[in-house]
Parts: C-alpha cells; sequence; structure tokens
C-alpha cells in the first residue's frame, strides 16, 4: 500500500516539475493537496479490492455478478484515473470537480462497466490459462447457465445500454463543466478501442502499437 501511494504521489510531482516549466504549476497546488488526502481512502479502496480478488483465486471462487462488479469496478481503477487526468486542465479544475468525480457519477461508473465486460470479453481465455481470477464471463454463465457465446451477447447488450447512460450525463445539466464530462468519454472511448475486437492492452504490440505510432510519430499536421 506504501509503495502504491508513493508512486501515485510521483505522478503529480511529476506533473508539476512539467507545468512549473509553463509558468502554469500553481494552478494545480490546490488540486495536489486535495487529492493527497481524498486518494488515501481511494487507495485502500483498491488495495482492499485486489486482495479480494486474490482471495477469489486461492480458493477458486466464481461470485456471482453482482459481487463480481462491485469489486472489479474498484479494481478497474477508473475513478483514480479519472481524477488523476484533471490535474493538468487548470482553471477549469476545482475543488468541486474533484468532489464530483470522487463521489462515482453514473458517467464515471459507466465507463468502468465498459473497461470490465469489454475487456473480458477479449482477454478471457488468456487470462484463465495464466491462472487469473474468474472473469466476467466465467460468473455470468456459472450465475445463469448460459453459453460464451450467450454470455457475449448479454454483455454487448449492456455495453451498448452503458453507452447510453454515458450519452444522458453528456446531454443532462451536470455540476462540472463540458470539458470534465469529455475528459471522462475520452477513457471509455479509448476502452472501445484498445478492446473492440482484441486484448490490445495485453498484446499491445498488435493493433495499439499501430495507433500509438500514427498518432505520436506519423500524425497528420492540422
Amino acid at each position: 500500500m506504501r509503495v502504491c501511494y508513493q508512486a501515485f504521489l510521483d505522478v503529480y510531482s511529476e506533473i508539476e516539475e512539467e507545468m512549473a516549466k509553463e509558468g502554469r504549476s500553481y494552478r494545480i497546488h490546490y488540486a495536489k493537496e486535495v487529492m493527497k488526502t481524498k486518494s488515501i481512502d481511494q487507495m485502500k479502496n483498491q488495495v482492499r479490492a485486489y486482495h479480494e480478488e486474490a482471495k477469489w483465486l486461492q480458493v477458486q471462487k466464481i461470485p456471482t455478478m453482482e459481487d463480481y462488479m462491485t469489486v472489479a469496478l474498484v479494481t478497474s481503477a477508473y475513478t483514480m484515473l479519472a481524477s488523476t487526468s484533471l490535474i493538468g486542465m487548470g482553471d477549469s479544475v476545482t475543488k468541486e470537480t474533484f468532489d464530483w468525480i470522487l463521489s462515482e457519477p453514473k458517467i464515471v461508473r459507466a465507463s468502468a462497466v465498459i473497461c470490465k465486460l469489454m475487456d473480458y470479453m477479449v482477454s478471457q481465455k488468456f487470462e484463465k490459462k495464466r491462472g487469473h481470477v474468474a472473469s466476467a464471463v466465467e460468473c455470468y454463465m456459472n450465475q445463469h447457465g448460459a453459453s460464451e457465446e450467450e454470455t457475449h451477447d448479454e454483455f454487448k447488450k449492456q455495453v451498448t445500454n452503458t453507452w447510453k447512460d454515458i450519452n444522458e450525463e453528456c446531454l443532462n445539466p451536470t455540476p462540472v463543466p463540458k470539458p470534465i464530462l469529455t475528459r471522462v468519454v475520452n477513457l471509455a472511448r479509448v476502452i472501445d478501442v484498445v478492446y473492440k475486437n482484441e486484448d490490445g492492452y495485453t498484446h499491445s504490440a498488435t493493433v495499439l502499437k499501430d495507433f500509438i505510432i500514427s498518432m505520436m510519430i506519423d500524425s497528420v499536421p492540422i
């Protein structure tokens, strides 16, 4: 836990150093202090969730989908990732912004659901070979007596409905500016790219490598 938390704080220090070069480090000072305080609880929840998955693996337990998703939405680290991504955004981010995103609003939860369901639809077989905790696919199949194909069909429906939740959050009035919502939506879009047809995160030398090269090296001038 201490190692994880220190690594987390190191990220803020690196960001602050970069922003200091632009003369904008003062903009994130209060945000960093807020996150230092609130991230302790986030890190505790994160570690507890990882420990719960480790216990499931040790006893070869296949939990219900409800129990699985309760833990998996934490281990996805989406709330922490979304929170950290706001640090360098400047004046549009306030203490209230962090309070909002750490309350896990529907749009953040929806992004995490998309992450876990799309991930395991393409990575489940590989993860099982290397001794991983039961996936969402296995949990659903075991609980509902469904085939793998039927489970994938159900997950695809859930992902589609979850995107509707994200669209609803973007269209309805919210306590945060549109750029904040866009940041959360973009994290979900990344998942759609990485896990669309394969586990591009684990096997990054395939399609993900080409995407990164096209964006960072062979990008088209605008």
